[in-house]
């Protein structure tokens, strides 16, 4: 900057020392404020502008950027911006929902705010709906530069290819219309608009930089978006004051929250399943789409009831006795070997496939579940995602459906493993054989640990098989959210959930808790830093750190073990810890520093020696394959006996349930999506109250929900939807006699019935099929200005079932 256009003013401002502020045209623009702390960031051409703190300082083109940049006029573009080409049919042609979320993100940039949160359903198009934002963004020039933050490639892949695949206006996509760097990219220039990179490279960036590399500044971005963010993290703890002598802040902190702060840019963040640690981060969501929303609105598809399966094993649980022989895999050889067990050991079947193999419980419940899968015809029938608990485990899962489709000539590439070890972990064959999975025939059947628990949209998937037992809500609903996409192609109207391990009833006393970091410090790492300790409070603090640690493991220890440390320091490990906790800083260091061999090696060792998973090959059968129906039920008249003690407990307190019983074709849209979602959050579902009476009566019906409604609240006669539509529009035909193309809209009418359970006039005004046709105003005209009494009658004969009311 030439000393013609800016001031270099040296003065105090309070407590902190200001090495510069510079001035444009006679206005301050920038205050760089250096604090004990760091750095310091404040505009000032507005003067309730507030210094907010910087992890660094900006580059030279940061500065530059800065300069130029002005936030009213941006934020006064984004608002005079219209949002109807984010819904063009030619173009992005966002839902009504994807494009309240933009509306409510603008809104929260509008008015300042540094962090948003979105929280939309897997499922319901986020990294759509994100760039329509990022485009509104760019197009209103109200922010620069965009970082789009993924946490593992695949994520990023997606969104790479939605950026190239999408078009926007003028059939042109955004790596088109603006500059992109990709994932493999590592530096940006000016003329970068959106740049889409992983949390670990950015870290990687950061942190570990090559001598050759920039380092990136804090002003690189002015934008960060962030996928997926229920995995960002708090801090874990603050450090205690001795620690602040020899660690670093850092080290109890995620990777993602050290990068969201090191970058001096506002945040949005998207996730379908909030948790405690996000909203620390981001705040309360602007804007959430549920799941449930999405189901109700047809944008996403039902499970039915689980199949919960029983075997003898999973229903007694393995009990060892001492003196046992075991066999397990020796983790340096890896082969089979046996043990003797020094104590008792019991496993449940929450610890099965991970503490404890089990072929015989894998192969009794994969034989049951296999009699109700079709891998040799994915077209018809989906395809299935089955998750292991290690990948070991899903190695076995493999062979034993190998095994179990032999006679059927299945296709080699049919059944396939799908983990981050698939070809020592090269990232480029796992990503094409992800890309089978979701563009091929086959695989059909895929296993995996946690590589596809996220991100992955593979809209055929209509099985989800639990061979793992989930403890947390947020991972259970990720993987839930792998099969509930739409796929009309192969006419996908449910999916099913096999659940052998009892995940429902494991999560049901489950809270969504925030997963923490928790830095598990080495005793090595402990050592190194006695370098830096100088104060003896540090060293003490790190002397009872180590002496903590042998405390916890000196009761898992061989006895091998424990000779082998008494040769090596002259005692055994609780008298060392005993010392080493007593002595003053002197004396632990020397400790330490004497005896360091002997340390780091003890932290090696592991209870089991070299013992992998431990293998129980008794027998197993079985037991039971039922369906589960609402919180610890199991039979289908006892799910539907609560049904009916709800409604009618509630019959005074739910409006729409009063309207249901005395006059149904008044029933709005509003008021049933409402009470749809309150039966939702109490257990019920249109679903598995179908598949709970079919199962209860042995019949094959298919009723719409206020049928339902009324049979357990009236007593009236539950008729099958075809059948209610049938007689409906029997029913107006004799009543009328429509011209054909009034015939033709009543077929179309029919059509959008079969997924609905009342009609609205206001569907012809928001129903995206309807509104492609002319609308309200065309079907109007058609019907000679009777559209609304046609919508009226035809409602009222939908539930003539057997003429009661309340």
């Amino acid at each position: 900057m030439r000393k013609c256009d800016a001031e270099y003013l040296l003065g105090q401002w309070q407590d902190f020392k200001v090495p510069f502020v510079f001035a444009a045209n006679g206005r301050p623009y920038v205050q760089q404020l250096q604090i004990k702390s760091g750095i310091w960031f404040a505009d000032l051409r507005q003067s309730g502008n507030m210094p907010r703190a910087m992890a660094g300082w900006p580059s030279p083109l940061g500065l530059k950027e800065m300069l130029q940049e002005n936030t009213a006029e941006g934020n006064a573009a984004l608002d005079a911006l219209p949002y109807d080409f984010l819904q063009d049919e030619n173009g992005l042609h966002l839902r009504d929902y994807q494009l309240k979320a933009v509306q409510a993100v603008d809104e929260a940039v509008r008015c300042g705010k540094r962090t948003a949160l979105l929280a939309m359903a897997t499922g319901t198009g986020k990294t759509r709906t994100v760039l329509g934002m990022i485009y509104r963004f760019l197009k209103a020039k109200r922010f620069k530069r965009i970082l789009f933050l993924v946490d593992r490639n695949a994520l990023g892949v997606q969104a790479q290819d939605v950026f190239k695949e999408v078009k926007l206006e003028s059939l042109q996509t955004l790596d088109q219309i603006y500059n992109i760097k990709e994932l493999t990219d590592k530096l940006i220039d000016a003329e970068t608009a959106v740049h889409v990179a992983t949390v670990q490279g950015m870290m990687k960036r950061i942190m570990y930089a090559e001598s050759e590399e920039r380092i990136p500044a804090v002003s690189d971005y002015d934008l960060i978006i962030i996928d997926e963010a229920h995995r960002g993290y708090i801090l874990d703890k603050e450090m205690a004051e001795a620690e602040q002598l020899y660690r670093d802040q850092r080290d109890y902190q995620s990777k993602y929250r050290y990068v969201l702060d090191y970058f001096n840019a506002v945040k949005i963040a998207l996730t379908a399943t909030p948790a405690l640690q996000t909203t620390e981060i981001f705040g309360e969501p602007v804007y959430t789409y549920t799941y449930r929303e999405a189901v109700l609105d047809g944008y996403l598809i039902d499970h039915d009831a689980p199949h919960q399966l029983t075997t003898k094993l999973s229903e007694e649980g393995i009990k060892l006795k001492k003196g046992d022989t075991v066999k397990f895999i020796n983790k340096q050889t890896g082969e089979l070997d046996t043990a003797y067990l020094d104590d008792d050991v019991d496993f449940d079947v929450d610890q099965f496939n991970r503490k404890v193999i089990v072929p015989e419980f894998n192969r009794a419940v994969l034989a049951e579940i296999a009699k109700n899968l079709y891998p040799d015809a994915p077209e018809t029938y989906g395809k299935t995602l089955i998750y292991a608990a290690t990948d070991t485990h899903a190695d076995m899962i493999v062979s034993i459906l190998q095994e179990l489709y032999a006679k059927d000539n299945l296709d080699s590439d049919a059944i396939m493993k799908i983990t981050g070890s698939v070809a020592n972990g090269d990232q480029k064959k796992i990503q094409e054989k992800i890309k089978r999975f979701k563009n091929e025939r086959f695989p059909s059947i895929v296993v995996t640990v946690d590589l596809l628990t996220t991100g992955i949209d593979v809209p055929e998937i209509t099985t989800l098989v639990f061979m793992r037992c989930v403890k947390s809500r947020i991972l259970f609903e990720q993987m839930m959210g792998r099969a509930t996409r739409r796929c009309d192609k192969i006419g996908k109207d449910h999916f099913e959930i096999y659940d052998p391990v009892g995940v429902y009833d494991s999560l049901q006393p489950v809270v969504t808790m925030p997963a923490v970091a928790n830095p598990q410090i080495s005793v090595q790492d402990l050592l190194k830093q006695l370098d830096e300790a100088e104060a003896a409070e540090a060293i003490t603090d790190i002397a009872k750190q180590v002496a903590l640690k042998l405390r916890r493991k000196v009761n898992k220890l061989d006895e091998q073990t424990k000779k082998e440390f008494v040769l090596a320091t002259g005692k055994d490990v609780a008298a060392f810890a005993g010392e080493l906790q007593k002595a003053d800083a002197a004396k632990a260091k020397e400790l330490l520093l004497q005896h360091k061999e002997a340390l780091v090696q003890l932290e090696k060792y592991r209870a089991g020696g070299n013992m992998g998973g431990m293998i129980y090959d008794g027998k197993d059968e079985l037991t039971g394959h039922t369906r589960g129906y609402g919180a610890h039920k199991t039979k289908p008249g006892d799910y539907l006996n609560d049904f009916a003690a709800y409604l009618k407990s509630h019959a005074n307190e739910i409006a729409a349930l009063h309207i249901i019983c005395t006059r149904p074709k008044d029933l709005t849209k509003a008021q049933l999506k409402e009470l749809l979602l309150t039966l939702d959050a109490n257990g019920f579902t249109a679903l598995q109250l179908n598949d709970a009476y079919s199962e209860y009566t042995n019949s094959t019906m298919v009723a719409g929900i206020i049928s339902l409604i009324r049979r357990y609240m009236l007593g009236t006669e539950l008729v099958s939807k075809n059948s209610q539509l049938s007689r409906a529009f029997d029913k107006l035909n004799k009543n009328h006699k429509f011209t054909p193309a009034q015939q033709k809209w009543l077929d179309i009418i029919r059509s959008y019935m079969q997924q609905q359970d009342i009609l609205s006039v206001e569907a012809f005004k928001e129903d995206k099929r309807l509104q492609r046709l002319g609308g309200y105003a065309r079907a109007q005209k058609i019907f000679a200005d009777d559209l609304d009494n046609i919508v009226s009658e035809f409602n009222g004969y939908l539930y003539e079932d057997g003429g009661k009311t309340a």
